[in-house]
């Protein structure tokens, strides 16, 4: 396996961007993409979107790991964003580059004009792409308010939002953070925000610090508020019950009136530098993955003796089922120890009654479910498949509250040593939507991730509703899922992939999503890595 020399973050800015919205600015958002293979990309992340601007600074950076024997080809793609759906199919693209990590993290900072297509200008449009080591893994967390700040809308109170920019080792300001939009309030609090230390003053306590307090405005013509410079030394020394207090200055204001005090005060109640542990500090900690798979039996595959049939095992012993089995089972099982996978069905009636049933153990041994090893998996498939009978509905709730109860069960120990990967892999659309939503809140806030294949031609509406990329998913009561926790892919779209790229996309979630839930929870490593800086 290619060994990963470290993580590097990419800021991104945007100037003179194209104009798509009549009437008004764009608004963009900048994706990465890596090849993997042909002309298959995969989306590694993407920044937030920004409204009504051709000049956008995006706060959000672009994480990516560098490895440096392999040709990391990248594709940065900038689109104007007029809808609620993550898909970016059906936004206007404003141009894109393309370039390899290594071309990016040589010249530390890289700027392209923007292609429409190879060798067509998005008029003036460029991107510049600044690189950063991730050396460090302590995060700064804040929580900062302000009080009476200046009015700046005619008709109502200011929307204040937050900017905190570093200063760079060229001495221009790099934005590092942006906080979220206090609707009519001149003495809003905003919500706790963790950054990076890396990103936040490059692991120097003394790096200059700007912050600026604005007011949005929709159209994108913000005006400042004020403004106020720092650095981390200073913003530590608030906690307790003692915050650090800042003037906000604006500085057109200062030079004309002499009796002008400031524009508000902003006031940071704590900073603390905190740890953040990886991926493969849980892993190395002594974290087990727990490898769990539904198979979808329902009579919408077809007959398994047709040729037409998605159950049908072809000539050379495989079909779509036992594909996505192998490339996802082959990754995961090197993080189990015990090599035992419990292997479910549903949707198929099955003997001695043949009676429906929506979680039945594929070996037929419902108290030791267990099959040894992906072989034993595959085995265990093959051997019951003439001994069901396809049937349906196709109800994904009861194997999801199936893992979700031994997950709950490892959760009370209160160590980071248990989680819970479970793949389903299924042909069409679900029948129990809300059983399922439900199902999948409650696993949320539980050591599980979901991993959906679609195998066939349909067109799974539902399941990208499942997969809460394009906001958060909400239990049919509207309670909001505790973190994004499902993954879903079809597999048209690997069918003539190399066989690794349908793994490495469907597992790129896993580790951001292992992290999430020990961090929500508040859970260490089980051992704790001895470089760790304190």
């Amino acid at each position: 396996m290619a060994h990963c020399v470290t993580k590097v973050e990419l800021s991104i800015n945007c100037d003179n961007l194209i104009d798509k919205d009549v009437g008004s600015k764009s608004d963009p958002l900048c994706v990465l993409l890596q090849n993997v293979g042909g002309d298959q990309w995969t989306e590694l992340d993407r920044t937030e979107k920004i409204k009504n601007c051709q000049n956008p600074q995006f706060s959000k950076k672009l994480l990516i790991d560098y490895y440096f024997e392999k040709v990391q080809n990248l594709k940065l793609g900038v689109y104007d964003i007029d809808n609620k759906s993550y898909d970016l199919s059906d936004d206007d693209y404003l141009g894109g580059v393309e370039c390899t990590l290594g071309q990016i993290v040589s010249s530390k900072t890289m700027i392209r004009p923007l292609e429409l297509k190879k060798g067509k200008p998005a008029g003036k449009g460029t991107i510049t792409v600044s690189a950063d080591e991730i050396k460090d893994t302590r995060v700064v967390s804040m929580e900062v308010e302000a009080r009476n700040l200046d009015k700046k809308d005619f008709l109502g109170k200011s929307d204040p939002f937050l900017e905190f920019y570093k200063q760079t080792d060229s001495g221009k300001w790099q934005l590092v953070y942006r906080s979220e939009v206090i609707k009519n309030n001149l003495n809003p609090c905003w919500r706790k925000f963790s950054v990076p230390l890396q990103t936040f003053c490059s692991g120097d306590f003394n790096t200059p610090i700007k912050v600026h307090c604005t007011d949005y405005d929709n159209d994108g013509s913000h005006d400042m508020i004020g403004s106020f410079e720092t650095n981390l030394s200073q913003l530590q020394k608030a906690g307790g019950s003692s915050p650090v207090e800042f003037e906000c200055i604006h500085p057109e204001k200062k030079r004309k009136k002499k009796s002008y005090k400031n524009s508000g005060i902003v006031r940071v109640k704590s900073c603390k530098i905190e740890t953040e542990y990886s991926f493969l500090d849980y892993i190395m900690g002594g974290c087990q993955i727990n490898f769990t798979v539904g198979i979808d039996f329902t009579g919408s595959n077809g007959d398994p003796k047709s040729p037409d049939s998605l159950h049908y095992i072809s000539p050379n012993g495989i079909n779509e089922y036992l594909t996505a089995i192998w490339s996802v089972g082959n990754v995961i099982q090197d993080y189990d120890t015990d090599k035992l996978f419990p292997a479910f069905g549903f949707g198929a009636q099955v003997p001695p009654d043949w009676k429906v049933s929506h979680e039945f153990a594929l070996n037929f041994n419902p108290t030791n479910p267990y099959c040894q090893g992906i072989q034993g998996l595959v085995d265990a498939y093959r051997q019951a498949l003439p001994q069901v009978r396809l049937y349906g509905p196709t109800n994904f709730s009861p194997i999801i509250n199936h893992v979700a109860k031994f997950a709950a069960h490892s959760a009370q120990q209160n160590t980071a040593s248990q989680y819970y990967v479970l793949l389903i892999i299924t042909d069409g659309e679900i029948t129990d939507l809300d059983q399922t939503r439900q199902a999948i809140v409650n696993a949320s806030k539980l050591p599980v991730s979901i991993i959906i294949i679609g195998v066939g031609s349909a067109e799974f509406k539902a399941m990208e509703f499942l997969d809460g990329d394009d906001g958060v998913l909400k239990s049919l009561a509207g309670e909001p899922a505790a973190r994004d926790i499902v993954q879903f892919v079809p597999f048209r779209k690997f069918q003539n992939a190399p066989r690794e790229a349908l793994s490495q996309t469907v597992l790129a979630e896993v580790p951001k999503q292992l992290v999430s839930y020990f961090k929500m929870v508040g859970l260490i490593p089980v051992k704790l890595p001895s470089e760790k800086p304190t």
